[in-house]
Protein backbone atom coordinates (compact mmCIF):
# COMPACT_ATOMS: atom_id res chain seq x y z
CA UNK A 1 0.00 0.00 0.00
CA UNK A 2 3.00 2.32 -0.21
CA UNK A 3 1.42 5.09 -2.57
CA UNK A 4 4.24 5.90 -3.72
CA UNK A 5 4.76 3.14 -6.11
CA UNK A 6 1.89 4.30 -7.98
CA UNK A 7 4.30 6.79 -9.57
CA UNK A 8 6.79 4.80 -10.17
CA UNK A 9 4.62 2.36 -12.30
CA UNK A 10 2.89 4.62 -14.11
CA UNK A 11 6.87 5.79 -15.48
CA UNK A 12 7.57 2.62 -16.47
CA UNK A 13 4.54 0.96 -17.97
CA UNK A 14 3.25 4.65 -19.03
CA UNK A 15 6.32 6.56 -19.66
CA UNK A 16 4.71 8.56 -22.58
CA UNK A 17 1.22 9.19 -21.37
CA UNK A 18 0.41 12.79 -20.15
CA UNK A 19 0.39 12.76 -16.58
CA UNK A 20 0.00 16.59 -15.75
CA UNK A 21 -0.77 20.15 -17.18
CA UNK A 22 0.13 23.05 -15.33
CA UNK A 23 -0.25 26.39 -17.31
CA UNK A 24 2.16 25.90 -20.02
CA UNK A 25 3.82 22.93 -18.76
CA UNK A 26 3.29 19.70 -20.05
CA UNK A 27 4.51 16.35 -18.47
CA UNK A 28 4.54 12.85 -19.31
CA UNK A 29 4.95 10.21 -16.54
CA UNK A 30 8.51 9.79 -17.84
CA UNK A 31 9.15 13.54 -16.93
CA UNK A 32 7.13 13.59 -14.14
CA UNK A 33 8.49 11.03 -12.39
CA UNK A 34 11.74 11.91 -12.86
CA UNK A 35 11.36 15.00 -11.27
CA UNK A 36 9.63 14.08 -8.40
CA UNK A 37 12.40 11.47 -7.87
CA UNK A 38 15.06 14.53 -7.82
CA UNK A 39 12.90 16.30 -4.81
CA UNK A 40 12.44 12.87 -2.85
CA UNK A 41 16.76 12.43 -3.43
CA UNK A 42 17.14 15.79 -2.47
CA UNK A 43 14.82 15.58 0.75
CA UNK A 44 17.45 12.71 1.47
CA UNK A 45 20.59 14.61 1.22
CA UNK A 46 19.30 17.05 3.61
CA UNK A 47 18.45 14.54 6.27
CA UNK A 48 14.82 13.74 5.95
CA UNK A 49 14.29 10.66 7.07
CA UNK A 50 11.25 8.63 7.24
CA UNK A 51 8.47 10.45 9.68
CA UNK A 52 9.87 13.52 9.06
CA UNK A 53 7.19 16.20 8.59
CA UNK A 54 7.83 18.83 5.70
CA UNK A 55 5.07 21.27 5.77
CA UNK A 56 3.76 23.53 2.63
CA UNK A 57 2.95 26.91 2.51
CA UNK A 58 1.91 27.41 -1.39
CA UNK A 59 -0.89 28.39 -3.27
CA UNK A 60 -1.75 26.23 -6.29
CA UNK A 61 1.91 25.11 -8.02
CA UNK A 62 3.69 22.01 -9.73
CA UNK A 63 5.62 22.26 -6.86
CA UNK A 64 3.22 21.26 -4.26
CA UNK A 65 2.22 18.47 -6.91
CA UNK A 66 6.20 17.24 -6.76
CA UNK A 67 6.07 17.28 -3.26
CA UNK A 68 2.92 15.35 -2.78
CA UNK A 69 4.47 12.70 -5.08
CA UNK A 70 8.48 12.70 -3.53
CA UNK A 71 7.19 12.34 0.16
CA UNK A 72 5.22 9.46 -0.40
CA UNK A 73 8.94 7.44 -1.85
CA UNK A 74 11.04 8.42 1.03
CA UNK A 75 8.42 7.66 4.24
CA UNK A 76 8.38 11.64 4.77
CA UNK A 77 5.18 13.26 6.13
CA UNK A 78 3.72 15.97 4.39
CA UNK A 79 1.57 18.81 6.20
CA UNK A 80 0.06 21.12 3.95
CA UNK A 81 -1.28 24.96 5.33
CA UNK A 82 -2.93 27.50 4.06
CA UNK A 83 -1.66 30.45 2.16
CA UNK A 84 -4.24 32.34 4.17
CA UNK A 85 -2.50 31.60 7.55
CA UNK A 86 -0.63 33.96 9.52
CA UNK A 87 2.20 34.61 12.46
CA UNK A 88 0.23 33.33 15.48
CA UNK A 89 -2.29 30.42 13.59
CA UNK A 90 1.17 29.19 11.50
CA UNK A 91 3.70 29.21 14.65
CA UNK A 92 0.76 27.38 16.41
CA UNK A 93 0.58 24.40 13.49
CA UNK A 94 3.85 24.39 12.85
CA UNK A 95 5.00 23.80 16.41
CA UNK A 96 2.04 20.95 16.91
CA UNK A 97 2.47 19.10 13.65
CA UNK A 98 6.49 18.78 14.41
CA UNK A 99 7.74 20.33 11.13
CA UNK A 100 11.40 20.34 10.51
CA UNK A 101 11.34 21.57 7.08
CA UNK A 102 9.01 24.60 5.61
CA UNK A 103 8.31 24.61 1.88
CA UNK A 104 6.78 27.79 0.92
CA UNK A 105 7.51 31.16 -1.75
CA UNK A 106 8.37 34.67 -1.35
CA UNK A 107 4.96 35.92 -0.27
CA UNK A 108 5.81 34.27 3.22
CA UNK A 109 9.43 35.30 3.41
CA UNK A 110 8.17 38.26 6.33
CA UNK A 111 5.89 36.26 8.12
CA UNK A 112 8.24 33.42 8.70
CA UNK A 113 10.81 35.60 9.65
CA UNK A 114 9.04 37.10 12.25
CA UNK A 115 8.37 33.71 13.98
CA UNK A 116 11.44 32.08 13.32
CA UNK A 117 12.74 32.39 16.73
CA UNK A 118 9.39 30.59 17.83
CA UNK A 119 9.74 27.42 15.12
CA UNK A 120 12.54 25.27 17.75
CA UNK A 121 12.74 22.11 15.72
CA UNK A 122 13.01 23.97 12.20
CA UNK A 123 16.71 24.54 11.83
CA UNK A 124 18.56 26.47 9.99
CA UNK A 125 18.46 26.16 6.32
CA UNK A 126 15.30 24.24 6.15
CA UNK A 127 13.33 26.94 4.58
CA UNK A 128 13.27 26.72 0.94
CA UNK A 129 11.12 28.83 -1.20
CA UNK A 130 10.06 27.77 -4.99
CA UNK A 131 10.04 31.38 -6.59
CA UNK A 132 12.79 33.13 -5.18
CA UNK A 133 16.47 32.12 -4.89
CA UNK A 134 19.74 34.22 -2.78
CA UNK A 135 17.26 35.15 -0.01
CA UNK A 136 19.25 35.27 3.43
CA UNK A 137 18.12 32.02 5.43
CA UNK A 138 16.53 30.66 2.41
CA UNK A 139 17.36 27.93 -0.32
CA UNK A 140 16.39 27.88 -3.24
CA UNK A 141 13.75 24.97 -4.57
CA UNK A 142 14.90 24.63 -8.40
CA UNK A 143 18.85 25.36 -6.95
CA UNK A 144 18.42 22.48 -5.15
CA UNK A 145 16.92 19.75 -7.21
CA UNK A 146 18.97 21.09 -10.36
CA UNK A 147 21.68 18.23 -9.80
CA UNK A 148 19.90 15.63 -7.98
CA UNK A 149 19.58 11.80 -8.87
CA UNK A 150 16.97 11.26 -11.23
CA UNK A 151 16.36 7.60 -9.97
CA UNK A 152 14.02 6.21 -7.55
CA UNK A 153 15.18 5.95 -4.20
CA UNK A 154 15.83 2.41 -3.01
CA UNK A 155 16.00 0.98 0.29
CA UNK A 156 13.07 3.00 2.30
CA UNK A 157 10.42 0.38 4.02
CA UNK A 158 6.92 1.52 4.17
CA UNK A 159 4.03 -0.08 4.85
CA UNK A 160 0.46 0.53 5.42
CA UNK A 161 0.75 2.16 8.57
CA UNK A 162 2.94 4.52 7.86
CA UNK A 163 1.70 8.22 7.64
CA UNK A 164 1.39 9.57 4.44
CA UNK A 165 0.11 13.23 5.19
CA UNK A 166 -1.71 15.17 8.28
CA UNK A 167 -4.42 17.44 7.39
CA UNK A 168 -5.45 19.87 9.96
CA UNK A 169 -9.28 20.73 10.36
CA UNK A 170 -10.62 24.73 10.20
CA UNK A 171 -10.49 24.55 14.12
CA UNK A 172 -14.28 25.82 14.05
CA UNK A 173 -14.80 24.60 17.36
CA UNK A 174 -11.92 25.01 19.03
CA UNK A 175 -7.65 24.49 17.76
CA UNK A 176 -7.42 22.82 14.81
CA UNK A 177 -6.98 19.22 14.73
CA UNK A 178 -4.21 17.50 12.83
CA UNK A 179 -6.08 14.33 10.96
CA UNK A 180 -3.31 11.62 10.65
CA UNK A 181 -4.00 9.65 7.21
CA UNK A 182 -1.52 6.67 6.45
CA UNK A 183 -0.66 5.04 2.84
CA UNK A 184 -3.62 2.74 3.27
CA UNK A 185 -5.78 5.20 3.59
CA UNK A 186 -4.95 7.19 0.11
CA UNK A 187 -4.18 3.96 -1.60
CA UNK A 188 -7.84 3.41 -0.28
CA UNK A 189 -8.53 7.05 -1.55
CA UNK A 190 -7.39 5.60 -5.15
CA UNK A 191 -9.18 2.76 -5.42
CA UNK A 192 -12.31 3.59 -4.31
CA UNK A 193 -13.02 6.89 -5.74
CA UNK A 194 -11.80 5.83 -9.22
CA UNK A 195 -14.36 3.19 -9.25
CA UNK A 196 -17.42 5.50 -7.68
CA UNK A 197 -16.44 7.83 -10.11
CA UNK A 198 -16.00 5.29 -13.21
CA UNK A 199 -12.94 6.52 -14.64
CA UNK A 200 -10.24 4.87 -16.87
CA UNK A 201 -6.97 5.20 -17.40
CA UNK A 202 -7.84 7.68 -20.48
CA UNK A 203 -9.92 9.64 -18.21
CA UNK A 204 -8.69 13.68 -17.95
CA UNK A 205 -8.87 15.38 -14.29
CA UNK A 206 -9.10 19.08 -13.83
CA UNK A 207 -8.58 20.34 -10.32
CA UNK A 208 -9.23 24.22 -9.69
CA UNK A 209 -9.64 24.18 -5.96
CA UNK A 210 -7.19 23.98 -3.36
CA UNK A 211 -4.86 21.55 -2.80
CA UNK A 212 -3.91 22.04 0.24
CA UNK A 213 -7.36 20.64 1.38
CA UNK A 214 -8.91 16.75 1.61
CA UNK A 215 -11.19 17.45 -0.92
CA UNK A 216 -7.85 18.00 -3.57
CA UNK A 217 -7.15 13.92 -3.01
CA UNK A 218 -11.02 12.94 -4.06
CA UNK A 219 -9.26 13.36 -7.62
CA UNK A 220 -5.74 13.29 -7.34
CA UNK A 221 -5.08 10.21 -6.04
CA UNK A 222 -7.42 7.75 -8.68
CA UNK A 223 -5.84 10.00 -11.72
CA UNK A 224 -2.59 8.91 -10.70
CA UNK A 225 -3.48 5.47 -9.47
CA UNK A 226 -5.12 5.03 -12.69
CA UNK A 227 -2.06 6.51 -15.21
CA UNK A 228 -4.88 9.05 -15.97
CA UNK A 229 -4.12 13.26 -17.07
CA UNK A 230 -4.18 15.65 -14.46
CA UNK A 231 -4.42 19.12 -15.00
CA UNK A 232 -4.14 21.65 -11.99
CA UNK A 233 -5.03 25.37 -11.85
CA UNK A 234 -3.42 27.77 -10.19
CA UNK A 235 -6.66 28.80 -8.75
CA UNK A 236 -10.55 28.87 -9.45
CA UNK A 237 -11.20 31.11 -12.63
CA UNK A 238 -14.74 30.36 -14.39
CA UNK A 239 -13.67 31.40 -17.66
CA UNK A 240 -10.21 29.46 -17.60
CA UNK A 241 -12.16 26.52 -16.09
CA UNK A 242 -14.66 26.40 -19.13
CA UNK A 243 -12.13 26.65 -21.73
CA UNK A 244 -9.59 24.29 -20.64
CA UNK A 245 -12.58 21.81 -20.42
CA UNK A 246 -13.31 22.60 -24.17
CA UNK A 247 -9.58 22.20 -25.02
CA UNK A 248 -8.53 19.08 -23.16
CA UNK A 249 -11.70 17.31 -23.28
CA UNK A 250 -11.58 17.12 -19.28
CA UNK A 251 -13.97 14.01 -18.31
CA UNK A 252 -13.92 14.26 -14.22
CA UNK A 253 -14.34 17.30 -11.80
CA UNK A 254 -14.60 17.70 -8.15
CA UNK A 255 -16.41 21.10 -7.48
CA UNK A 256 -17.76 22.65 -4.07
CA UNK A 257 -21.12 23.89 -4.93
CA UNK A 258 -20.06 27.87 -5.45
CA UNK A 259 -17.71 26.68 -8.23
CA UNK A 260 -20.72 24.62 -9.93
CA UNK A 261 -23.12 27.90 -9.25
CA UNK A 262 -20.55 30.29 -10.86
CA UNK A 263 -20.11 27.94 -13.89
CA UNK A 264 -24.10 27.69 -14.41
CA UNK A 265 -24.08 31.76 -14.29
CA UNK A 266 -20.70 32.08 -16.61
CA UNK A 267 -20.54 34.49 -19.45
CA UNK A 268 -19.16 32.20 -21.38
CA UNK A 269 -21.00 28.69 -20.77
CA UNK A 270 -22.25 26.39 -23.08
CA UNK A 271 -23.35 22.65 -23.18
CA UNK A 272 -21.32 21.95 -25.71
CA UNK A 273 -17.87 23.42 -24.20
CA UNK A 274 -19.02 20.95 -21.22
CA UNK A 275 -19.97 17.86 -23.90
CA UNK A 276 -16.71 16.01 -22.65
CA UNK A 277 -17.32 15.69 -19.02
CA UNK A 278 -18.95 12.40 -17.72
CA UNK A 279 -18.42 13.46 -14.37
CA UNK A 280 -19.87 16.80 -11.99
CA UNK A 281 -19.23 15.78 -8.49
CA UNK A 282 -19.92 18.44 -5.94
CA UNK A 283 -18.43 18.24 -2.26
CA UNK A 284 -17.96 20.35 0.66
CA UNK A 285 -21.37 22.06 1.37
CA UNK A 286 -25.11 21.56 0.48
CA UNK A 287 -26.11 21.90 -3.09
CA UNK A 288 -29.44 23.30 -2.71
CA UNK A 289 -32.27 21.08 -5.37
CA UNK A 290 -32.45 24.40 -7.46
CA UNK A 291 -28.92 24.03 -8.48
CA UNK A 292 -29.06 20.60 -8.94
CA UNK A 293 -32.27 20.85 -11.09
CA UNK A 294 -30.57 23.00 -13.40
CA UNK A 295 -27.59 21.06 -13.57
CA UNK A 296 -29.24 18.26 -14.22
CA UNK A 297 -31.23 19.89 -17.25
CA UNK A 298 -28.83 21.42 -18.87
CA UNK A 299 -25.68 18.74 -18.60
CA UNK A 300 -28.02 15.82 -17.97
CA UNK A 301 -26.68 12.21 -16.66
CA UNK A 302 -23.47 13.33 -15.13
CA UNK A 303 -24.29 14.69 -11.30
CA UNK A 304 -22.43 13.26 -8.65
CA UNK A 305 -22.78 14.03 -4.86
CA UNK A 306 -20.25 12.85 -2.36
CA UNK A 307 -20.85 14.28 1.89
CA UNK A 308 -17.42 13.10 3.59
CA UNK A 309 -15.51 14.15 6.18
CA UNK A 310 -11.58 14.32 6.47
CA UNK A 311 -11.51 11.95 9.45
CA UNK A 312 -12.73 9.49 6.96
CA UNK A 313 -16.01 8.88 6.25
CA UNK A 314 -18.06 9.37 2.69
CA UNK A 315 -21.57 8.57 0.82
CA UNK A 316 -21.67 9.04 -2.63
CA UNK A 317 -25.09 10.15 -5.07
CA UNK A 318 -24.31 7.92 -8.08
CA UNK A 319 -25.49 10.07 -11.32
CA UNK A 320 -28.31 6.99 -11.67
CA UNK A 321 -29.55 7.44 -8.59
CA UNK A 322 -30.29 11.32 -8.70
CA UNK A 323 -34.05 10.59 -10.88
CA UNK A 324 -35.07 8.88 -7.59
CA UNK A 325 -33.44 10.24 -4.70
CA UNK A 326 -32.06 13.66 -5.68
CA UNK A 327 -32.62 15.22 -2.50
CA UNK A 328 -30.43 12.54 -0.84
CA UNK A 329 -26.20 12.47 -0.57
CA UNK A 330 -26.38 8.65 -1.50
CA UNK A 331 -24.85 5.81 0.03
CA UNK A 332 -21.28 4.15 1.07
CA UNK A 333 -18.87 2.98 -0.55
CA UNK A 334 -18.27 -0.72 -0.93
CA UNK A 335 -16.71 -1.64 2.35
CA UNK A 336 -18.08 1.14 4.04
CA UNK A 337 -20.88 1.32 6.79
CA UNK A 338 -23.49 3.66 8.29
CA UNK A 339 -26.12 4.30 10.63
CA UNK A 340 -28.04 7.77 12.56
CA UNK A 341 -27.65 7.59 16.21
CA UNK A 342 -29.13 9.51 18.65
CA UNK A 343 -28.36 9.42 22.57
CA UNK A 344 -26.25 6.54 21.85
CA UNK A 345 -28.84 4.39 20.24
CA UNK A 346 -29.17 3.66 16.51
CA UNK A 347 -32.40 5.13 15.35
CA UNK A 348 -34.97 3.60 12.52
CA UNK A 349 -35.10 4.81 8.89
CA UNK A 350 -36.85 8.57 8.79
CA UNK A 351 -35.31 9.51 12.56
CA UNK A 352 -33.19 12.75 12.33
CA UNK A 353 -29.70 11.60 14.48
CA UNK A 354 -26.12 11.83 14.39
CA UNK A 355 -24.61 10.31 11.30
CA UNK A 356 -21.97 7.77 11.85
CA UNK A 357 -20.07 5.53 9.89
CA UNK A 358 -16.90 3.17 9.33
CA UNK A 359 -14.66 2.70 6.30
CA UNK A 360 -11.10 1.43 4.75
CA UNK A 361 -10.10 5.17 4.88
CA UNK A 362 -11.15 6.34 8.89
CA UNK A 363 -7.87 8.41 9.93
CA UNK A 364 -5.55 7.06 12.40
CA UNK A 365 -6.24 9.56 14.55
CA UNK A 366 -5.81 12.80 15.32
CA UNK A 367 -2.10 13.90 15.68
CA UNK A 368 -1.00 13.52 19.14
CA UNK A 369 -4.26 13.96 20.48
CA UNK A 370 -5.45 10.38 21.75
CA UNK A 371 -8.05 11.60 23.84
CA UNK A 372 -10.00 13.55 20.82
CA UNK A 373 -9.56 10.66 19.04
CA UNK A 374 -11.46 8.59 21.12
CA UNK A 375 -14.63 10.84 21.43
CA UNK A 376 -14.38 10.81 17.89
CA UNK A 377 -13.78 6.85 17.02
CA UNK A 378 -15.49 4.92 19.60
CA UNK A 379 -15.64 1.34 18.74
CA UNK A 380 -14.43 1.98 15.11
CA UNK A 381 -17.16 4.03 14.42
CA UNK A 382 -16.54 7.63 13.53
CA UNK A 383 -18.99 10.15 14.50
CA UNK A 384 -19.27 12.82 12.16
CA UNK A 385 -21.20 16.01 14.93
CA UNK A 386 -23.50 16.05 11.80
CA UNK A 387 -27.19 15.23 11.61
CA UNK A 388 -29.13 13.13 9.17
CA UNK A 389 -31.11 10.59 8.58
CA UNK A 390 -31.39 7.48 6.37
CA UNK A 391 -35.04 6.37 4.32
CA UNK A 392 -35.79 2.77 3.99
CA UNK A 393 -33.51 2.06 1.33
CA UNK A 394 -30.24 3.33 3.61
CA UNK A 395 -29.90 6.45 1.25
CA UNK A 396 -28.67 9.14 3.54
CA UNK A 397 -30.27 12.70 3.87
CA UNK A 398 -28.36 15.40 4.81
CA UNK A 399 -30.00 17.68 7.62
CA UNK A 400 -27.23 19.89 8.69
CA UNK A 401 -24.29 20.20 9.72
CA UNK A 402 -24.48 20.14 13.35
CA UNK A 403 -22.42 23.71 14.16
CA UNK A 404 -24.99 25.28 11.76
CA UNK A 405 -27.65 24.36 13.59
CA UNK A 406 -30.37 27.01 15.27
CA UNK A 407 -31.63 26.46 18.20
CA UNK A 408 -34.62 28.88 18.38
CA UNK A 409 -36.98 28.81 21.32
CA UNK A 410 -35.94 25.42 21.69
CA UNK A 411 -36.73 24.21 18.54
CA UNK A 412 -33.85 22.95 16.50
CA UNK A 413 -33.84 24.75 12.88
CA UNK A 414 -31.98 23.69 9.89
CA UNK A 415 -30.34 26.63 8.28
CA UNK A 416 -30.67 24.54 4.85
CA UNK A 417 -34.09 24.12 4.81
CA UNK A 418 -34.30 27.92 4.52
CA UNK A 419 -31.78 28.18 1.91
CA UNK A 420 -33.65 25.53 -0.83
CA UNK A 421 -36.73 28.15 -0.10
CA UNK A 422 -34.68 31.56 -0.75
CA UNK A 423 -32.81 30.43 -3.80
CA UNK A 424 -35.97 29.28 -5.62
CA UNK A 425 -36.51 33.12 -5.77
CA UNK A 426 -35.63 33.82 -9.40
CA UNK A 427 -33.24 36.97 -7.97
CA UNK A 428 -31.34 34.79 -5.84
CA UNK A 429 -28.36 33.73 -7.34
CA UNK A 430 -27.01 31.99 -3.84
CA UNK A 431 -28.22 32.06 -0.14
CA UNK A 432 -26.61 30.91 3.56
CA UNK A 433 -28.63 31.31 6.56
CA UNK A 434 -27.37 31.28 10.21
CA UNK A 435 -28.22 32.09 13.27
CA UNK A 436 -27.96 35.80 14.86
CA UNK A 437 -29.00 36.71 18.69
CA UNK A 438 -32.81 37.33 19.80
CA UNK A 439 -33.54 38.57 22.94
CA UNK A 440 -37.06 36.72 22.69
CA UNK A 441 -35.65 33.32 21.34
CA UNK A 442 -32.11 33.35 21.77
CA UNK A 443 -31.49 33.17 18.63
CA UNK A 444 -33.76 33.63 15.08
CA UNK A 445 -32.38 32.94 11.43
CA UNK A 446 -31.04 35.65 9.23
CA UNK A 447 -30.82 35.12 5.45
CA UNK A 448 -27.57 36.39 3.42
CA UNK A 449 -28.09 36.06 -0.29
CA UNK A 450 -26.58 37.22 -3.56
CA UNK A 451 -28.53 38.11 -6.16
CA UNK A 452 -28.21 37.25 -10.03
CA UNK A 453 -28.74 40.45 -11.01
CA UNK A 454 -28.34 43.90 -8.06
CA UNK A 455 -31.54 45.88 -6.94
CA UNK A 456 -33.87 42.74 -8.54
CA UNK A 457 -35.46 42.61 -5.22
CA UNK A 458 -35.14 44.66 -1.98
CA UNK A 459 -33.98 43.09 1.47
CA UNK A 460 -37.33 43.54 2.47
CA UNK A 461 -39.58 42.04 -0.48
CA UNK A 462 -37.39 38.79 -0.59
CA UNK A 463 -37.57 38.77 3.37
CA UNK A 464 -41.39 38.55 2.88
CA UNK A 465 -41.72 36.64 0.08
CA UNK A 466 -39.40 33.98 2.19
CA UNK A 467 -41.48 34.08 4.79
CA UNK A 468 -44.59 33.47 3.13
CA UNK A 469 -43.11 29.57 1.56
CA UNK A 470 -41.39 28.13 4.59
CA UNK A 471 -42.91 25.87 6.19
CA UNK A 472 -43.13 26.77 9.84
CA UNK A 473 -43.47 30.09 11.61
CA UNK A 474 -39.85 29.20 13.51
CA UNK A 475 -38.34 29.04 10.26
CA UNK A 476 -39.22 32.77 9.08
CA UNK A 477 -35.76 34.98 8.52
CA UNK A 478 -35.60 37.96 10.85
CA UNK A 479 -33.60 39.21 8.32
CA UNK A 480 -32.42 39.74 5.02
CA UNK A 481 -29.35 40.72 4.06
CA UNK A 482 -28.24 41.12 0.14
CA UNK A 483 -23.88 40.64 -0.47
CA UNK A 484 -21.72 40.96 -3.45
CA UNK A 485 -20.38 37.90 -2.53
CA UNK A 486 -19.36 35.22 0.41
CA UNK A 487 -16.56 35.40 2.44
CA UNK A 488 -14.78 31.94 1.40
CA UNK A 489 -12.27 29.66 2.30
CA UNK A 490 -8.97 28.46 -0.34
CA UNK A 491 -11.52 26.35 -1.37
CA UNK A 492 -14.16 28.15 -2.13
CA UNK A 493 -16.36 27.05 0.58
CA UNK A 494 -18.66 29.75 1.94
CA UNK A 495 -17.89 30.76 5.82
CA UNK A 496 -21.02 30.92 7.16
CA UNK A 497 -19.15 31.71 10.78
CA UNK A 498 -17.56 34.72 9.50
CA UNK A 499 -20.49 36.45 9.07
CA UNK A 500 -22.09 35.18 11.83
CA UNK A 501 -19.50 36.49 14.37
CA UNK A 502 -20.05 40.26 13.98
CA UNK A 503 -23.26 40.00 15.43
CA UNK A 504 -22.66 37.70 18.03
CA UNK A 505 -20.08 40.01 19.01
CA UNK A 506 -22.02 43.04 19.08
CA UNK A 507 -24.18 40.99 21.49
CA UNK A 508 -21.34 40.03 23.68
CA UNK A 509 -20.33 43.68 23.68
CA UNK A 510 -23.63 44.84 25.31
CA UNK A 511 -23.49 41.87 27.84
Amino acid sequence: MNVGTILTRNARYRPDHLAVIFEDQRLTYREFNRRVNKLANTFLEMGIVKGDKIATILPNCLEILEIYWAVDKIGAVVVPFSPLLREKALTTLLNDSDTVLVITNATFIDILNAIKPDLPVIAAGRYILTDAENVTGYQYYHALTAEADDQNPTGIKISDDDPYNIIYSSGTTGLPKGIVLTHHIRAMYALKFASSYRMTPECVVLHTGSLVFNGAFLTLMPAFYLGATYILHRQFEVGAMIETIKQERVSHMVMVPSQIIAMLNADTFSVEALQSLEMICTVGAPFHREHKEKLNRLLPDRFYELYGLTEGFTTILDKTHYATKPDSVGVPPPLSEMKIMNEGQEVPAGEVGEIVGRSPFTMSGYYKRPDLTAKTIIDGWLHSGDLGYMDEDGFLYLVDRKKDMIISGGINVYPKDIEEVAVQHPAVREAAVFGIPSQKRGETPLAAVILNQPGAVTAEELRDWINERVEARYQRVHEVVIREDFPRSVVGKTLKRVMREPYWSEQEAKI
